[in-house]
């Protein structure tokens, strides 16, 4: 009877949690809580202070045989913490980022287990199953219920199949119906009273992507694409998905399955300054031969060159002259993009007017290196041996294109090339790629992703949907959008052509765009004729970096102005974009050390620059930590700046 009274004692001492119904968690400053329910199915809400900024959200994984998270049996709550600074290679806001949450695990009967983890800005939770053998995926339930009133920024597409390139749309989710177009993740959600949410996703591997819909309810309700069954042509560089499989995935029944977060955000400038993506993805190697950089590109002007004595093209004449443009302002990259090899599927040739070896030792000589473009299904048809050949040539990037899809086989072969291409030292560009979900922190060879409508696009490419990357896109992982146009126009004057291609915003606002927005791999992609007319900007861009030691946002309000300032060991940066409105604010230079003097070089908006685009006027003066600067932007204008 004795040992039978000291069992009950044991189990009702584990804090509750065997028999308790619901279970309570905090983050480590408190700011957030969070209640998960377990009934009939695992539910969870959460506050921000006394705001609820998550409601009665719920959560299911339906494998062939049972859906886990249906009639939840709980068995035991476990809790964990962490606070720990973390070096981030590539780092594109800190060089330290500090992980601190709170963690919750309630293990069920049946194998699996449910981990929330609560950090001060965000909340997230995951899947953890030990299951024998493989198990095939039928479907997840992710449900987000949020507070009525709320609103939401979209990237709606019709399907799974997306270049995720689609600009943000405006919706009231009371008006947002199920048979509405679907969305890719990031999403951003404002509520009444202020705050906003980033729902997005973390430790994306070996598993699809996930994409939102409206649940009826006034929230969202997850939805996968299925795993590619049988395959047909589909022009050179793709291959059309013909029939699907009944499962999204078929995987390991041991496992971590993908983390769903929210950032939860007070201020706007919370969603910029947010870590969330990179601290919940797996860590990897520390790889000190990854070199993020400056690099020229040649797409985007086309390479018609002019007041040259060769004619343009893609030809050995042309790409000397793009390598003594690098070489001049320190640019460690050149890249080819499509049409230096022979084909788009053979690329083991380049086509016969370039000398290929030749350009890499003119290249070298200079400290100038060539990043090759490559079809995604140019790399899968020979993967290894391209890689070991691309090592073998001293190409030390590759550029990535066309995936478009995020179903399990996709997502596993940017793993499977990622990973290729760091055994032979190259590192990746991924072009019509879904946006990022944390591989980038566990391959660090993985520089950054295009998933954006970018500069490329021509005049689609607007500031009043550019203005949000920074909140949204960027505030999940590295984007390559592609700034610097010399050709700029506001952008009902954008008429941008192949031979002329121009970029919507102001000079200053093109100078600011590599201040603001994150690449560790980052392009100029005007035609090195107008950065040579162009020098000042041009000398000015050269200097900007692509990773940063230290972040600190000034001013924020999402979709509409932004200003911030970046350092890289002792000199500052500071960067401003506006949107149609004309925006004036003053900005303190306390975060200058005190006691010493500097000189700050800035580009602002001319006095015309609301009428001519690229009317703008450079200054210098001395500042110190008790400096107050004015900074003036005109309409789809911008100020960029170096402290020094």
């Amino acid at each position: 009877m004795k040992k039978r009274l000291l069992a009950l004692f044991c189990a009702l001492a584990v804090g509750g949690a065997v028999t308790a119904k619901t279970v309570g968690a905090t983050s480590p400053g408190g700011n957030l809580r969070m209640e998960i329910e377990v009934a009939d199915k695992i539910s969870y809400t959460v506050w921000s202070g006394a705001d609820k900024v998550l409601d009665a959200c719920t959560l299911s994984l339906t494998l062939a045989d049972r859906t886990l998270g249906e009639a939840p049996r709980l068995r035991s709550v476990k809790r964990s913490s962490a606070d720990e600074m973390l070096e981030r290679r590539n780092p594109t806001k800190d060089a330290v980022v500090r992980n601190c949450y709170n963690a919750v695990q309630l293990r069920f009967a049946g194998d699996y287990a449910v981990e929330f983890r609560l950090f001060d800005d965000g909340v997230a939770y995951r899947f953890v199953t030990s299951l024998p053998g493989e198990v095939e995926v039928l479907g997840e339930e992710c449900r987000l219920g949020l507070p009525a009133g709320s609103e939401a920024w979209l990237s709606e597409v019709n399907g799974f199949r997306s270049m995720y390139e689609e600009p943000y749309t405006r919706v009231a989710m009371s008006g947002y119906a199920p048979s509405d177009k679907m969305s890719y993740l990031p999403v951003l959600v404002g509520m009444p009273g202020g705050k906003k949410l980033l729902l997005a996703e973390s430790d994306v591997r070996d598993y699809p992507c996930m994409f939102v819909r409206s649940d009826g309810r006034g929230g969202f309700e997850s939805l996968f694409p299925r795993v590619p069954k049988e395959y047909g042509p589909d022009g050179d560089r793709s291959l059309k998905v013909l029939s699907e499989e009944p499962y999204i995935a078929r995987t390991q029944g041991t496992r971590t399955f993908p983390w769903r977060l929210a950032v939860v955000a007070e201020e706007d400038a919370d969603l910029i300054e947010n870590e969330l993506v990179w601290l919940l993805a797996a860590p990897a190697a520390d790889w000190d031969w990854v070199k993020p950089g400056l690099v020229s590109w040649d797409w985007w002007n086309g390479m018609r060159l002019s007041g040259v004595d060769f004619r343009a093209g893609r030809n050995t004449e042309s790409y000397r002259y793009y390598i003594d443009f690098a070489a001049k302002y320190g640019v460690p990259y050149i890249i080819m993009d499509e049409g230096w090899s022979a084909s788009t599927t053979d690329v083991f040739r380049p086509n016969p007017d370039l000398d290929l070896p030749g350009l890499i030792a003119y290249g070298k000589e200079r400290n100038v290196q060539i990043v090759l473009w490559l079809t995604w299904l140019a790399v899968e048809k020979d993967m290894e041996r391209l890689f070991t050949t691309l090592e073998e040539w001293g190409i030390p990037g590759v550029k990535i294109d066309f995936m478009d899809r995020s179903d399990q086989w996709m997502v596993n072969y940017y793993e499977r090339v990622t990973k290729c291409a760091a055994d032979h030292h190259i590192f990746v560009d991924w072009h019509g790629s879904y946006t990022p979900k944390g591989l980038f922190r566990t391959y660090p060879n993985l520089l950054t992703y295009e998933a954006v409508l970018g500069m490329e696009q021509g005049g689609r490419c607007k500031p009043d949907n550019s203005n949000y990357l920074p909140f949204i896109r960027n505030a999940v992982g590295p984007m390559d959008f592609t700034p610097g146009g010399m050709f700029c126009s506001q952008p009902e004057d954008n008429r941008s052509t192949g031979s002329n291609p121009m970029a919507s915003g102001t000079r200053a606002y093109q100078l600011a765009l590599y201040v603001v927005f994150e690449s560790p791999l980052q392009m100029m992609a005007d035609n090195p004729v107008y950065y040579y007319r162009e020098h000042p900007c041009t000398e000015f861009i050269a200097s900007v970096p692509t990773t940063w030691d230290e972040l600190r946002v000034l001013r924020a309000r999402c979709g509409e102005q932004v200003v911030m300032a970046r350092r890289k060991g002792d000199r500052w940066f500071i960067g401003g974009i506006t949107n149609n409105q004309p925006y004036s604010t003053e900005v303190a230079l306390d975060f200058l050390p005190a006691g010493r003097s500097y000189t700050m070089t800035s580009f602002e908006d001319g006095v015309n620059a609301d009428l001519q685009a690229m009317d703008y006027k450079k200054r210098e003066r001395k500042v110190d930590a008790s400096t107050v600067v004015k900074i003036d932007m005109v309409r789809n204008g911008g100020w960029a700046a170096v402290i020094e």
